[in-house]
Parts: C-alpha cells; structure tokens; sequence
C-alpha cells in the first residue's frame, strides 16, 4: 500500500467518523461548570459571613443572570431565546 493510498483511507476515516466538539463541550458542562458553581458558593457563604447581606444580594442578583446566559448558551437555544424576546417588543 503507498503512503498516498494509505493517507487517503485515513483520511475517509476520519470524515466518517464526524469529528466534532461535543466531547470538549460535555466535559467542560460536567466538570468546570460545578466547580465554578461550587467556588462561586463558598465565596457567597464567605461575605454573607462578614455580615454583608446587601453585597450578598446584589452578587446573587448578578448570579443569577450569569447563570441564565451560560444555561442559554449550553442548550443551543440562543436563536429561540432572542426570537423570542424580539417578539415581545414588536409584538
């Protein structure tokens, strides 16, 4: 087999098999997100202990909106979502 043919086979190969991200994308949802989630707590917890509950609230506030972007963004349904939201002012 020449190294031209054999480039070629591999090359099938790899298109059949339909490379893709979504092994990156899965494991960065399954471990990096809990871990921020989980560090992102320990630092709510931390300044709620210092007895600023209004600094608490206002990053909670900012949580939650942080934490709707990334779901939007995970899902896919960012097209949806701003359509949406588009009708909502146009009517």
């Amino acid at each position: 087999m020449s190294l031209t043919t054999l480039a070629h086979a591999l090359d099938t190969q790899i298109m059949a098999q339909g490379l893709g991200t979504n092994g990156l994308q899965g494991w960065i949802r399954d471990n990096i997100v809990p871990l921020l989630l989980l560090g992102i707590a320990v630092i709510m917890l931390w300044i709620g202990g210092r007895g600023d509950n209004a600094g608490v609230a206002r990053r909670g506030v900012g949580l939650l909106v942080g934490l709707v972007a990334l779901g939007i963004a995970v899902s896919g349904n960012g097209p949806a979502v701003g359509q949406f939201l588009a009708q909502l002012i146009t009517g």
